[in-house]
């Protein structure tokens, strides 16, 4: 996955980031990502969910815009204080989590994350899919032409990520499939590959908090990008488990792991909350 655009200064105003990035899938186009894309999100939520933290689906359902068209709408609760970094779990709840609400309207989407416990804090992402590598430098020109960005890219196969996120698996240096024969990508495979698609995304991180804006911005950034980057890793090495999907298949399988992730997660809140409740009574 690339994260691919046009070449620009980084800038920051009051309160206020956005980065540009966008991401590019070998021998995949936008359609054939868009089923790879759903298959991907519900797989990762339900793998995370094992490790401690989980994504809860609140709501799931088809929408439908007076400018974009039919759609489908999406209410999450990420659950994610041990993601966070030290100086954050110092000021939040033990059980805390942030609201994200998704408007799929694909090739276009777009995703907001909010949170009522840091009520000046929120995440804009806009995503456009083009059958390009990355060559459309004014994707998102109509929707920030008088903001600055710091535009960042996106190697799938070269970029490094955190080492607890490894798999050899899944890895698309190693990975061959063996369905499309796509994989073991190397060094200028975006020269070489052909279909090729590119996720644009255009990242706005709002928290207007004197003293800790800067520090909660850039530690946001970062993880946006490594998120990024361990899924479209994980949509391509995955690709055989979900190639002779149709729509309504990954539809069905979604609604499966959305059930069973929710059970996963309602189980560790449940254990956590014994937790405090132990942990308070000792100390009364």
């Amino acid at each position: 996955m690339l994260l691919a655009s046009a070449a620009g200064r980084a800038a920051v105003g009051r309160g206020l980031s956005r980065a540009g990035c966008g991401l590019t899938s070998p021998s995949l186009c936008a359609l054939q990502y868009k089923i790879g894309q759903l298959y991907m999100i519900s797989k990762h939520s339900h793998e995370q969910s094992d490790r401690g933290e989980g994504v809860e689906v609140v709501q799931n359902e088809p929408f439908q815009d007076p400018h974009h068209g039919n759609g489908q709408f999406t209410e999450k609760r990420v659950y994610l204080n041990s993601k966070l970094p030290s100086w954050a779990r110092a000021v939040v709840p033990k059980i805390f989590y942030v609201t994200e609400k998704a408007w799929n309207y694909y090739p276009y989407t777009i995703t907001e994350y909010t949170c009522s416990f840091l009520p000046k804090f929120s995440i804009h992402i806009e995503t456009k899919y083009e059958d390009n590598k990355g060559s459309n430098d004014s994707i998102f020109d109509n929707e920030a032409k008088d903001l600055e960005r710091e535009v960042c890219f996106i190697d799938i196969a070269c970029d490094e990520i955190p080492e607890r996120y490894y798999k050899e698996s899944e890895d698309p240096k190693h990975f061959k499939s063996e369905k499309t024969g796509r994989g073991q990508l190397r060094e200028g495979w975006r020269d070489s590959h052909q279909p090729i698609m590119c996720s644009y995304k255009l990242v706005t991180v709002k928290f207007e908090v004197w003293g800790l804006q800067t520090r909660v911005e850039q530690f946001v950034h970062k993880v946006v990008r490594d998120i990024l980057l361990i899924g479209h890793r994980q949509a391509f090495a995955w690709v055989d488990e979900w190639y002779d999907m149709t729509m309504d298949d990954v539809r069905e399988y979604e609604k499966n792991m959305h059930e069973q992730t929710n059970i996963k997660v309602c189980n560790q809140h449940s254990s956590t909350v014994d937790d405090v409740d132990s942990q308070a009574q000792t100390s009364t």
